[in-house]
């Protein structure tokens, strides 16, 4: 059966020591006039606020995963994402910016068992204001060249299969995010675990290919 082209973000799927993935808090700029949906990758701006990624960005800091805050009329509102030029206070974002969690995710291209080791960089599609899932998914352009993210296994599930759109359990390191000192793509025969004292933190990110 075909995979389904149905992109859906960076969804964390384990941790690399066994333990269950938590998020860290953030906050967002009040007005922020652009959306940010759960599942989309986030950048930190130079002010610490969060903004959504790009391709290509740098100074990426993880995976949004919903955000709380005071409405202007006083009232308590959590949301799986932020509606663009909301105006609030007391805003805590939630994002999953643990090196080593790794995340599954589509790929816009047909990756293949060759592609196990590549890096790729994301592809910033619109979410949905419905159920604020995020419509990110990874480039089709995969290689052992610089990107932000890094392949290192197809997602594990009976409906997803190499090819187009797989929804691989793309298991990607991000290599471009604040926690990484050098941007660049790791050769696929290295350990994932690179050692803290030489001050290198790959993002692990498990991309599923669309099932």
């Amino acid at each position: 059966m075909a995979n389904v082209d149905a992109a859906f973000g960076f969804v964390p799927v384990r941790h690399m020591s066994g333990y269950a993935p938590r998020t860290n808090k953030y906050t967002i700029t009040s007005g922020l006039a652009e959306n940010i949906f759960s599942g989309d990758m986030v950048i930190l701006a130079a002010d610490g606020t969060l903004q959504p990624a790009g391709a290509t960005e740098v100074n990426q800091i993880g995976v949004f995963a919903g955000v709380s805050y005071t409405a202007s009329d006083g009232s308590y509102v959590y949301s799986e994402y932020w509606p663009s030029g909301t105006t609030a206070t007391d805003i805590v974002a939630y994002v999953y910016d643990d090196p080593y969690i790794v995340f599954k995710v589509q790929s816009a291209g047909s990756p293949a068992q060759t592609n196990i080791g590549n890096c790729a960089d994301i592809v910033a599609g619109a979410g949905s204001t419905t159920t604020g899932q995020s419509g990110f998914e990874i480039s089709g352009t995969m290689a052992a060249t610089a990107a932000q993210c890094k392949i290192i296994a197809l997602y594990d599930a009976p409906e997803n299969a190499f090819g187009a759109n797989a929804r691989s359990q793309w298991s990607l390191v991000t290599n471009r995010s604040l926690f990484t000192s050098s941007f660049f793509c790791l050769p696929a025969r290295l350990p994932f675990f690179i050692p803290m004292c030489c001050g290198f933190f790959p993002f692990l990110i498990s991309f599923l290919s669309s099932s």
